[in-house]
């Protein structure tokens, strides 16, 4: 736990019950690290725990037990945020506004100087084919563009520790292509990055550790390639398959 920059310890989390929803519980007594300089990938179907798990890292929700590190502290201490670069699943923008705009709004957020901020954005516009964009209204960009723009903002405060909610949604096979190098690229630098993918081939390739989360318990935690060896299987995607069988039956 000494190079961890993310420590769940035990934790567990229940959503309480709301008009029209039952209460349920998201995770049971889920445990896991995110070492300095790793790539992590939380994997698991629809309603496993993976989104309630980054909103507790991002201390939008709090967990019922159990407690949760990142950088030696609590998410409680707001001034590890600025260490953090958060993408979410799916684009939030208003869109009246430029991407510049969103850039300087994030810059502002994180006490960024100014000459900083436009350093930053030129240079992850530039990486992220966005640069001739950037004075268009979100509202005018594809589904693809706001995902490549949320990209720019979670990178422009030089983050030691990334958190990628599926981060290729909406992108075709070209801009799919463009940001798993770039995620290559964050990978070769040392930055730590905790990711979730439906898309298992994904995780396989960038990973060097993988998370599976199913129906709010840890199933399995470790190298992709000892998954596939545990369950007798050729390949990280049919292993994680055959796992997840295998917990189902026994259920």
């Amino acid at each position: 736990m000494d190079t961890a920059v993310v420590a769940f310890i035990a934790v567990s989390k229940t959503y309480a019950k709301e008009l029209g929803t039952q209460a349920y519980t998201a995770l049971t007594n889920v445990s896991f690290a995110l070492n300095k300089g790793e790539t992590l990938g939380m994997i698991g179907a629809n309603g496993a725990g993976k989104s309630t798990c980054i909103k507790l890292l991002m201390d939008f929700i709090r967990p019922d037990a159990g407690s949760i590190v990142m950088f030696g502290q609590s998410p409680l201490n707001r001034k590890i945020h600025g260490r953090i670069g958060y993408l979410p699943e799916t684009a939030n923008f208003p869109l009246n506004l430029t991407v510049l705009d969103m850039l300087n709004f994030t810059g502002s957020t994180c006490a960024m100087p100014q000459h900083a901020v436009r350093s930053a954005s030129e240079k992850w516009l530039r990486r992220l084919g966005l640069w001739n964009d950037r004075k268009r209204p979100l509202r005018n960009y594809s589904k693809g563009m706001q995902q490549r723009a949320n990209f720019a903002i979670a990178l422009l405060n030089d983050p030691e520790l990334l958190i990628l909610d599926e981060p290729m949604s909406g992108l075709d096979p070209i801009g799919r292509a463009d940001i798993l190098a770039l995620i290559g690229e964050l990978k070769s630098q040392g930055r730590s990055i905790l990711f979730c993918s439906h898309i298992l081939e994904d995780v396989d390739r960038l990973v060097d550790n993988v998370l599976v989360l199913h129906k709010g318990k840890k199933i399995f935690e470790g190298q992709p390639q000892t998954l596939a060896e545990q369950q007798g299987c050729p390949t990280f995607v049919d292993g994680y398959l055959r796992l997840v069988q295998q917990v189902n039956e026994n259920e």
